[in-house]
Order: C-alpha cells, then sequence, then structure tokens
C-alpha cells in the first residue's frame, strides 16, 4: 500500500510578487527551493494563512536569495503582495518506509530568508 505524506514545507513566508499576466506556478527563492529539498516544476500545495485559499501548482525557481515568493497566472488571483503562505509537497511511498521518513521543514524570517 502506498500512502501520501509531507515531503517538504516551507513555513509561513510572505509573497512578494503577483503575477497574473504569466502562464502560471510560484517561483521562490533558489535558496529556499534547495533547503525545502524542493525541485523546479515539483506539484505543491499553497495555503494563504490570510485568506484560508488553498490551491495546487508547480515551482519556479527565482534568484538566489532573493527572498522572491511570486504567485503566478490565475493562482495571483488568490493573493495579495504581504500574504503569509505555506508551501507543502508530498510523496507518496510505501507505508512501512513512510513511518521512518523525516519530512524537510524549513522556516525562513520574514525577509524570505533562512534563519
Amino acid at each position: 500500500m502506498h500512502i501520501e505524506i509531507l515531503k517538504s514545507k516551507i513555513h509561513q513566508v510572505v509573497i512578494t510578487e503577483v503575477n497574473l499576466h504569466y502562464v502560471g506556478s510560484i517561483t521562490i527563492d533558489e535558496t529556499l527551493m534547495q533547503a525545502a529539498n524542493l525541485i523546479e516544476n515539483e506539484k505543491v500545495q499553497v495555503l494563504n494563512m490570510n485568506n484560508g485559499e488553498r490551491l495546487e501548482t508547480y515551482v519556479i525557481k527565482g534568484a538566489k536569495d532573493s527572498g522572491v515568493i511570486c504567485l503566478n497566472g490565475p493562482a495571483a488571483r488568490k493573493a495579495q503582495v504581504g500574504d503569509v503562505i505555506v508551501v507543502i509537497s508530498y510523496a507518496s511511498m510505501e507505508f512501512e518506509a513512510a513511518k521512518k521518513f523525516k519530512p524537510t521543514i524549513i522556516y525562513p524570517n520574514s525577509n524570505n530568508q533562512l534563519k
């Protein structure tokens, strides 16, 4: 049996940009991506702490150490600059392996930089 479990989490980062006229996705600072064990094009869930919105999209690599967190395309309508979000990815694995798996969770500061 396979189950889905938490793989990666960026806990409470601030939206720095929204770009409605883009194909779609979330742009994340490359440093945060690496620290959270996320890769470009990986499917993620975005949870908006300010308005309760939840959406799924994929990751685009942003400039390293820029602090950029940008919702693109239709997702841009789900948040405003300054909103605080959580970004989560999941993995599917065998039940017994999942019991031993440890997710990667990071807690950036209010400037979207690692502490």
